[in-house]
């Protein structure tokens, strides 16, 4: 009986103990419980790719080292993300956050900085100083490190008015301001230079305080060697350029177009793609390449012109050459639905064909510069980075190595002889942000399941993008 009024007492004090506001240490998770929220830095979730983003990918890296699965948590602002950190949900929070934010919150080693900037419409007046604030009403994500840095600046611009709003991403008050909802909002810069490629009207006038680091934050009473683990594990992932990589993977190519590029391209985007979205639809049914990407390698081809023809050779809408065209059993480049199904099956047996040691999107963009340059010069740059022993499986190693195939010293040694890389990482890298742009303005697709005689129902139905 004793035995028993101990164990009741002592149950009794552990839960005493957890209501109080203190977070019982995680010494053995079973899993990584990881809060974020949706942005172009930190996650999205695609119908047809799945989940990705910076911030998830370095998470979800962590995860694999300390043997743990991952479980990630989609908090609606960075408000609420603190909130639920605070109160235990999980482990730590990756959500683009700053240690300044609440010192409250063990910090993690920066791995990137960002800092604010003050976005308008460019038919607007601009923003030339923080005076020039004053009367203005500024928009900020709601419970954001941008909202705090407004509340500073009302010192010196005391008739600054701030409204919070509640969006899910930067991306959407950037939005705001190219449809002249917000006359003026203050955004991270980096979403700023992403969100800069969906709406060329928008103008970034002013830079707000310095740049300020980005790191994970942990949750009160964690175990400290998980911070510990995170920190060594950050070092690490800088020293060894991988978090370079991921940098570039996911923002290496936001600067690549001029706001005139992207002016036509978002114009085209408006007034032809509709004529032609089934086709790439259709496409994407049969090879299960998002139709998006297929659409951003057309444009990058012909701009959506089923006629087009170049001085070499290559014609219709995919810019197929003869030797192509003839495989795959065209009869007529210049129909846009040959073109465009024979295209995207080229792409698809492309991507097939790289290793399997080649992954993730890398494999894609592969295949996108082999489209441009053949399989052959591919497999030649990627024997020229091994013998220069970069890895010959990432883009963002290939991406150097491509424009070595100029380079006699270097094409001599192949069978495939010499070729214009650099152009096709130009294209890869334009494809990408076409790609991107597409995904913010237009819906992914999924198709119909088979029909009981195993074929593919060319129907389908829109899908919520990553907005």
């Amino acid at each position: 009986m004793k035995q028993l009024r101990l164990f009741i007492v002592i149950v009794l004090l552990s839960l005493t103990a957890c209501s109080d506001g203190v977070i019982a240490p995680l010494h053995r998770p079973q899993e990584l419980v990881v809060i974020t929220r949706e942005g172009p830095t930190t996650f999205t979730a695609d119908a047809n790719l799945g989940e990705a983003g910076f911030e998830h990918d370095l998470a979800t890296m962590f995860a694999e080292e300390v043997g743990l699965p991952i479980r990630f948590i989609v908090a609606s602002d960075e408000d609420e993300a603190l909130q639920k950190l605070r109160k235990g949900d999980a482990q730590l929070a990756a959500a683009w956050l700053t240690p300044e934010i609440d010192p409250a919150l063990p910090a993690s080693q920066p791995f990137a900085e960002s800092g604010s900037i003050v976005v308008t419409h460019e038919a607007s007046l601009p923003v030339s100083d923080v005076a020039s604030l004053n009367g203005k009403t500024v928009y900020v994500l709601a419970g954001s490190r941008q909202a705090d840095v407004l509340r500073e600046l009302k010192e010196k611009a005391p008739r600054l008015k701030i409204q919070e709003v509640h969006a899910s991403s930067p991306l959407d008050l950037l939005e705001g301001v190219a449809h002249q909802r917000y006359g003026a909002v203050l955004v991270d810069h980096t979403a700023f230079d992403i969100g800069a490629n969906f709406y060329p009207e928008l103008i970034g006038d002013l830079e707000v305080g310095p740049d300020e680091p980005i790191s994970w934050l942990f949750a009160p009473g964690s175990d400290v060697k998980l911070k510990q683990k995170a920190d060594a594990f950050i070092e690490r992932k800088l020293s060894d350029g991988t978090v370079e990589r991921l940098k570039d993977r996911y923002f290496g190519h936001v600067e690549r177009l001029d706001q005139a590029d992207i002016e036509g391209f978002l114009d085209r985007m408006r007034n032809t793609l509709p004529q032609y979205r089934d086709l790439f639809q259709e496409a994407q049914a049969r090879t299960g390449i998002d139709w998006r990407l297929l659409a951003a390698l057309a444009y990058q081809e012909s701009l959506w012109n089923p006629q087009a023809t170049s001085t070499t050779g290559v014609r219709g809408m995919m810019m197929l050459t003869t030797e192509t065209a003839d495989r795959l059993r065209v009869s007529n480049r210049l129909d846009a639905r040959q073109s465009v199904l024979a295209g995207a099956r080229y792409l698809a047996e492309l991507r097939d064909s790289l290793p399997s040691s080649v992954r993730g999107p890398d494999r894609l963009w592969m295949a996108v510069a082999a489209y441009n340059l053949g399989l052959g010069h591919m497999n030649g740059a990627r024997s020229i980075a091994s013998s220069l022993k970069v890895n010959p499986d990432a883009w963002y190693e290939m991406k150097k190595v491509l424009p070595l195939l100029a380079r006699p010293d270097y094409y001599h040694r192949l069978k495939s002889g010499k070729a214009r890389g650099g152009e096709a990482v130009i294209l890869v890298e334009n494809v990408r942000i076409y790609a991107d742009i597409l995904g913010r303005h237009e819906l992914a697709w999924r198709p119909m399941p088979r029909r009981a005689d195993g074929n593919t129902e060319l129907a389908g139905t829109p899908t919520l993008n990553n907005r």
